[in-house]
């Protein structure tokens, strides 16, 4: 897969998750919120989507030829984030999590893999 490709599909697919957390925090994590959240959890919800936007919005500008050490980054960034995010997945598969989970495993280590993958092939030198 072309890098520019998950770029974009990885900056979409936060775009989606950043503004579900920062703007519809019950409804977006609906069955992992409880019915009734605390005023804490929703703040939390919505200060947790705000570096998922931020980091979308990092992955649409590096769809474009930039400089290496900065496209380097952001790769690198990417992996250990959904890295860290497919691994929290399975310990909450393993811990009772909803059902929904798996789909989510699936997802984050799709993106996981595919950084690294593209991260290699395009991996940039500097002189």
């Amino acid at each position: 897969m072309k890098l520019s490709i998950l770029f974009i599909m990885a900056s979409v697919y936060l775009a989606v998750a950043g503004l579900g957390f920062i703007l519809i925090p019950e409804v977006f994590g609906v069955g992992a919120v409880p019915a009734n959240p605390s005023p804490e959890l929703v703040t939390y919800l919505r200060v947790f989507g705000s570096p998922l936007l931020g980091i979308a919005i990092l992955d649409w500008m590096a769809r474009n030829e930039g400089p290496s050490s900065a496209r380097n980054a952001i790769v690198l960034g990417n992996i250990v984030g959904f890295g860290i995010i497919a691994a929290l997945d399975v310990w909450g598969l393993l811990h009772e999590a909803r059902p929904a989970t798996k789909v989510f495993v699936v997802i984050h280590l799709f993106f996981t893999l595919a950084f690294i993958v593209a991260g290699r092939k395009n991996w940039w030198v500097s002189p």
